[in-house]
């Protein structure tokens, strides 16, 4: 099973190895990874595998809440089949 992080916030150093680290923690394998930063707004959207994960999802939620928090950026995960879903639904208008 994948999931979709997002992280958007003001860029700062470290940004990308802190939540690169709370996945490698938690056994998540990152498939992809997009960034960019205009002007001085870091955005990123990681695609993970999250079904070989040591801990549960709602976990890997808080530890990444806590990553946010650290680098005052703000994180967001959900399963890929919820965003599939979600732009299925968008493209059925």
């Amino acid at each position: 099973m994948k999931a979709i992080i997002t992280v958007i916030g003001k860029d700062t150093v470290g940004i990308l190895a802190k939540v690169s680290d709370a996945c490698a923690k938690a056994d998540v394998n990152i498939v992809e990874v997009t960034q960019s930063v205009l002007q001085d707004m870091f955005a990123m959207v990681m695609l993970v595998e999250i079904d070989k994960a040591n801990i549960a999802f709602d976990q890997l939620k808080s530890n990444l809440d806590e990553v946010g928090t650290a680098t005052k950026t703000k994180i967001h995960i959900m399963h890929e089949d919820i965003f599939n879903a979600m732009h299925k639904i968008d493209n059925d208008f």
